[in-house]
C-alpha cells in the first residue's frame, strides 16, 4: 500500500494562516492511528506503524506516545488536532469501543472544521457493514443503543460518522 500524506505547503493551519516552507507546520504528527487495540495493534495496525516510523513519518499511536499522568482522553483528542492525517482502522470490533467511535467523532470534527485528511482502512471487512452498521457493526450498535437509552443522540452521532467515512475512498484488505 502506498500512502502520500499531504503537502503542508497547501495547508491551513487551525488559525486559518496558511504555511509555507519557510514557517513552522502548525501540526505536531503526520499520522494519527485510530483502531480497535485487540483487533489489530499486533497485526496490521502493528506492521503499519513500524513502517510509517522507518519512512520517517512521525505517527501517534496511544500506546506509546501519551504522556504518563495525562488525561488520556484529553491527550488523544489533542493528537488528533495536531495531525495532518487519520488513518482509521475498521476492523469487526471497532465499534464495539465507545473509545473508538468517541476518537471517529473527533476526526471527522477535525476533517471538517481544520481539514484534516482521513483515510479509511476496512480490515476484513466490507465498508458496506460500516456505512449501514450490519454484520459486526450491527450487534455492536444494539448494545449501544441499549447501553445509551438516556442518549440516543451520541449513537446517532457515531452512525452518522461511520457513514461520512465510509463514503471516502479507501483501502478495503481481506485475508491478508
Amino acid at each position: 500500500m502506498s500512502v502520500t500524506i499531504p503537502s503542508p505547503m497547501n495547508s491551513m493551519s487551525p488559525q486559518g494562516l496558511s504555511t509555507s516552507s519557510s514557517s513552522t507546520p502548525w501540526w505536531k504528527y503526520d499520522v494519527f492511528l485510530s483502531f480497535r487495540g485487540d483487533d489489530t495493534r499486533r497485526s496490521f495496525t502493528g506492521h503499519l506503524y513500524d513502517a510509517l516510523k522507518r519512512k520517517g513519518v512521525l505517527t501517534f499511536r496511544d500506546d506509546e506516545n501519551l504522556e504518563r499522568g495525562k488525561s488520556i482522553s484529553q491527550e488523544l483528542l489533542n493528537a488528533i488536532e495536531e495531525s495532518r492525517v487519520a488513518i482509521i482502522i475498521f476492523s469487526k470490533n471497532y465499534a464495539s469501543s465507545t473509545w473508538c467511535l468517541n476518537e471517529l467523532e473527533k476526526i471527522v470534527r477535525s476533517m471538517k472544521e481544520m481539514g484534516l485528511t482521513i483515510l479509511p482502512v476496512f480490515y476484513d471487512m466490507d465498508a458496506s457493514d460500516v456505512r449501514n452498521q450490519t454484520g459486526p457493526f450491527q450487534n455492536a450498535f444494539d448494545d449501544l443503543e441499549d447501553q445509551f437509552k438516556e442518549n440516543l443522540e451520541k449513537v446517532e452521532t457515531w452512525r452518522v460518522a461511520l457513514r461520512e467515512v465510509a463514503n471516502l475512498a479507501s483501502w478495503p484488505l481481506q485475508n491478508r
